[in-house]
């Protein structure tokens, strides 16, 4: 994306993530940036049309055929398409509905199975069902008022010795910052360790369209 694309963007998203916020309503504007785009990618801009860097490189160190994952906040379905071409049960879902239309639109052929859905009011049989939950940026994008019970939410989906992998900013701060987005603390990540997850794994990112922030792979287990 263009410079002279991402400030108009930005202050777009800042106002929609301020009015919504007024009216108590913590995700409305995602639906807002995908019907405004009339399918223009460049105008969502976490939609980069490809995997996750940090994912194609997980993937190759592993066998997931036959695993049931889950991707949250699947966006345009790059993320879930990968896994799910090494083998992996997919199901993906997004509190857009135009963005799993979008998803379906582009993978018409897709395994993937894409939903519409609410990651702080999830169906009770999800819980403790998936083998392997990939999570790239979807906490980040939601305000820290509501973050414990985010973190909450995933963490109770994952089964015993399943592996969760979060793509994050990391702030060195706690306390409420100005976004979107707001950087995940590492007190705010500790919080999965009450649900018996383990850090085994972290690989800093470095984006090259921002070099200066920081950013994370990391990998969980459950106990």
């Amino acid at each position: 994306m263009s410079n002279e694309n991402l400030n108009p963007l930005r202050k777009k998203i800042e106002n929609l993530v301020s009015n919504y916020q007024q009216k108590n309503d913590f995700t409305g504007w995602f639906e807002d940036i995908y019907t405004d785009a009339l399918g223009n990618p460049d105008q969502v801009p976490w939609a980069k049309m490809q995997p996750h860097p940090c994912l194609e490189n997980w993937i190759k160190t592993v066998n997931l055929t036959k695993k049931k994952a889950l991707v949250i906040g699947c966006g345009l379905g790059d993320d879930s398409e990968i896994l799910a071409q090494n083998n992996a049960n997919v199901t993906a879902f997004d509190i857009a509905p135009s963005s799993i239309e979008w998803c379906k639109k582009r993978f018409n052929n897709s395994s993937v199975n894409y939903l519409v859905a609410d990651l702080l009011n999830l169906d009770n049989s999800w819980k403790n069902s998936f083998d392997l939950i990939f999570e790239s940026r979807t906490i980040q994008a939601l305000p820290i008022t509501i973050r414990k019970e985010v973190i909450d939410a995933i963490a109770t989906l994952l089964k015993a010795k399943g592996t969760l992998l979060i793509v994050t900013r990391l702030r060195d701060t706690e306390g409420n910052i100005d976004g979107p987005p707001w950087p995940v603390s590492e007190e705010e990540l500790s919080q999965l360790s009450e649900y018996g997850y383990q850090e085994i794994n972290r690989i800093p990112y470095i984006d090259p369209n921002n070099p200066s922030i920081k950013q994370a792979l990391i990998e969980y287990q459950r106990k």
